[in-house]
């Protein structure tokens, strides 16, 4: 797959994993690598029981980790006060349903995110005619069935705020998915981006095991409106962020990840969107009966 915008090895951020299994970002922000996806934990070492927030519920198969870091970092048992979703996909929703129950704990996402997270709608299938490797042609195989945990789910506020993260910031962040949203802290201009864009090709299985650095539109192969992928780039390259942390792909800091991330953003046509594709052809946007299927 060809390179989309190169990233200097200045600007990586690639700190060793500590003794819980994460790699520390701030003093309060690690993350973890699950296979293809990365999950954050936000909250100080020790911060005990309900003192910590969980960022994305990993891919299927990944909750034995997710459990043992917390409870290396944050004491052994100790239970986050929330989990807040980036969006809905399975790749980050994959142990939700399991951790919810295990750690009776509320879900915080965008309401347009609803339906995958109430078992009451399922995304447009992934488009493996976008192209770019082996992930994006195997991707019709994907899980696409909703997860639910309708009982414990909350809508975040309209007014920006994220309860369970004082200090933090949401920001419609649409086009791979319908609620998707980007954590923002403006205090240390710290971005949790989700997939709105990535660091790594992530439709090549070579990409995605070698984590080879670039600066990446959203995953192509489940985005349904590429205009508003656009727009939602533009947004978050405004914010001229000083430590961006995706949802595949390694964290990036300094004027490198800006000067990628405004590049990505001029030039979003031309590099992110793929030649061909069903949605690139025919968008399916917010609202419309297309964005969601029988389960």
């Amino acid at each position: 797959m060809t390179q989309q915008i190169p990233i200097g090895p200045d600007c990586v951020v690639d700190e060793p994993a500590g003794p819980d299994g994460t790699h520390a970002l701030r003093p309060d922000l690690a993350y973890q690598r699950h296979a293809i996806v990365n999950v954050a934990y936000l909250g100080p070492p020790g911060a005990g029981d309900r003192g910590w927030v969980l960022v994305d519920a990993g891919i299927m198969g990944s909750r034995g980790a997710i459990e043992s870091a917390a409870s290396a970092r944050f004491g052994e048992g100790a239970r986050p006060a929330a989990i807040v979703l980036t969006h809905g996909h399975f790749d980050h929703v994959g142990v939700l349903e399991d951790l919810a129950e295990e750690w009776d704990v509320p879900v915080w996402a965008h309401p347009l995110e609803r339906p995958y997270l109430d078992g009451s709608g399922a995304y447009p299938a992934p488009d493996p005619s976008v192209g770019g490797g082996l992930v994006a042609r195997l991707s019709p195989l994907f899980p696409t069935k909703p997860v639910d945990v309708g009982a414990r789910l909350h809508l975040l506020p309209e007014d920006g705020s994220v309860p369970p993260l004082p200090g933090w910031r949401w920001i419609h962040t649409p086009g791979h998915a319908p609620g998707h949203v980007s954590l923002w802290r403006a205090a240390d201009r710290t971005l949790i981006a989700g997939d709105a864009f990535v660091t790594t090709a992530q439709e090549s299985v070579y990409a995605v095991a070698t984590q080879a650095p670039e600066m990446h539109g959203p995953p192509r192969y489940l985005t349904v409106d590429w205009d508003a992928a656009g727009r939602s780039v533009e947004a978050l390259a405004q914010l001229e962020p000083e430590l961006a942390l995706t949802g595949h792909g390694r964290p990036l800091r300094g004027p490198g990840l800006r000067e990628a991330l405004h590049r990505l953003a001029r030039d979003f046509q031309a590099v992110a969107v793929p030649d061909e594709g069903r949605y690139v052809e025919a968008p399916i946007r917010a609202g419309d009966p297309a964005m969601t299927r029988k389960p």
